[in-house]
């Protein structure tokens, strides 16, 4: 499935931390994140979690295509790159895919150094250079305005998140997504470099890990909740919350819970699910 406009997004993996497959999760979903945006003939892919595996399954069984993708990583830990391994299309010489991230480089490490290690012994059996397709690795600094295609624009905003995250907003046709996961706000007021960065924007995937009553035995765990994600819409004046990085324990009816409150208070807004297709 996809969307009817020349610019729309695709959820492959919603969950946060760890994939939770089983019937609890079924209906929106265990694979963690990953989500395909088309720009007109460009793909963009931001994260490469477990649902990566299932968007390069896809990706694998169009017959014939070369496939070109710029990978845009929040952050490096397991949960954002555990599906690189196992994203069938890299392993294909025809294809193209280039890999960026924005919280290395002021620590001192490189995206390729750092990738490199997730698949050598003894964590992985086969390393980084045995995908045959032209990989290309690109570090900057969270903050950035990134142009990876054509008429293609992505800003970029650095995260609360232990160890640094990026958060990105596509612009495209005079439209913007904006993907801002693995991030805490703060305890009072709202993150300014967040609400600069959705200010407007048609579509807001947003990191919703727990509710309110929730964050406060969480606090430092670098994570938000759909009612903070609810608010800075408010104050930004971006249109529709997309609730994403769902804790694996929350199960589809707690997940049902919120996505009838969402409705309810801001129309459009909705649970992030694996599969759903969405148009800024």
């Amino acid at each position: 499935m996809r969307g009817t406009s020349d610019f729309w997004i695709k959820l492959w993996g919603v969950r946060g931390t760890v994939p939770c497959p089983g019937p609890a999760t079924r209906r929106f979903g265990g694979n963690t994140a990953c989500v395909e945006a088309r720009c007109g003939p460009h793909r963009l892919i931001l994260d490469a979690g477990t649902g990566l595996r299932v968007l390069g399954n896809a990706m694998a069984a169009a017959d014939g295509r070369r496939h070109r993708a710029h990978i845009l990583l929040t952050h490096t830990h397991l949960d954002h790159v555990l599906g690189l391994p196992f994203f069938k299309p890299a392993y294909e010489a025809d294809n193209c895919f280039e890999l960026w991230a924005g919280h290395l480089r002021p620590r001192g490490r490189s995206l390729q150094e750092v990738l490199c290690r997730l698949m050598e012994s003894p964590y992985f059996p086969v390393p980084l250079d045995i995908m045959h397709a032209c990989i290309g690795f690109h570090d900057f600094e969270a903050g950035e305005v990134l142009e990876p295609f054509p008429n293609v624009r992505v800003r970029t905003a650095p995260l609360i998140h232990p160890g640094g995250a990026t958060a990105y907003r596509v612009e495209y046709g005079g439209r913007a997504v904006c993907y801002v996961t693995d991030t805490e706000h703060p305890e009072r007021g709202h993150d300014e470099r967040v609400l600069e960065l959705i200010a407007g924007a048609q579509l807001v995937v947003y990191d919703c890990t727990y509710t309110d009553a929730e964050m406060p035995r969480f606090r430092g765990w670098g994570h938000s909740t759909w009612e903070e994600g609810l608010r800075l819409c408010e104050v930004a004046g971006a249109e529709r919350l997309v609730t994403f990085h769902h804790d694996p324990e929350r199960d589809d009816t707690q997940l049902d819970h919120i996505d009838a409150e969402l409705a309810a208070r801001r129309p459009g807004s909705c649970v992030g699910r694996e599969g759903m297709v969405l148009e800024p």
